[in-house]
């Protein structure tokens, strides 16, 4: 059986971020059925109409892995109450010019932990919209707003608290359904 391609953006540029611990730690928890790609974000210029015409390649190549992928997920930090700024570069850019988002029909799912007791909820909810949209099919639920502390997760993905790896597990197999559900519709 062929691997299902899962294109991971992560919102954070931070060396420690914990949303790319997240990450790992999501991947780490899926079968092996599903291979992940992390999407290099930090390297993009920010996004101007006049690509539209002539997209520089590195736009092209952040457009073409995004395409070349059966499911995406969007792993995020909250920054004043919504998505960072890179985040939103990265997709005003997969998704342009109007009428060839490297998006489209990719069923997705959205994610995040944070320092905060809510976690990542308005981030999440202002990226939602956004991938609405763009007609990303999201997965409604489990929701995912994780509060970080210490031994959470380690840098590896390993996560230390039996509890939140039950939780996290739970999302990975309901994910997992969700891909297979709309990649092999």
């Amino acid at each position: 059986m062929t691997a299902i391609k899962v294109a991971v953006l992560v919102g954070s540029l931070r060396r420690d971020s914990f949303n790319r611990k997240l990450a790992k730690a999501v991947e780490k928890l899926a079968p092996e059925e599903l291979s992940f790609e992390h999407i290099r974000i930090d390297n993009l210029p920010l996004y101007n109409q006049d690509f539209d015409g002539d997209y520089p390649p590195v736009c092209q190549q952040l457009k073409a892995q995004i395409k070349a992928a059966n499911a995406l997920l969007f792993v995020t930090p909250e920054y004043n109450r919504s998505i960072p700024g890179v985040l939103k570069n990265a997709i005003d850019i997969a998704s342009r010019p109007y009428g060839s988002s490297a998006f489209a029909n990719k069923p997705g799912a959205v994610i995040g932990i944070s320092v905060g007791g809510t976690g990542t909820a308005m981030a999440q909810q202002h990226l939602r919209n956004i991938l609405a949209y763009l007609d990303v099919p999201l997965m409604g639920q489990p929701e995912v707003f994780v509060k970080f502390s210490d031994g959470l997760i380690d840098d590896e993905g390993n996560v230390g608290v039996d509890s939140t790896k039950k939780f996290l597990q739970g999302f990975v197999d309901r994910y997992v359904e969700w891909v297979k559900r709309h990649v092999h519709a």
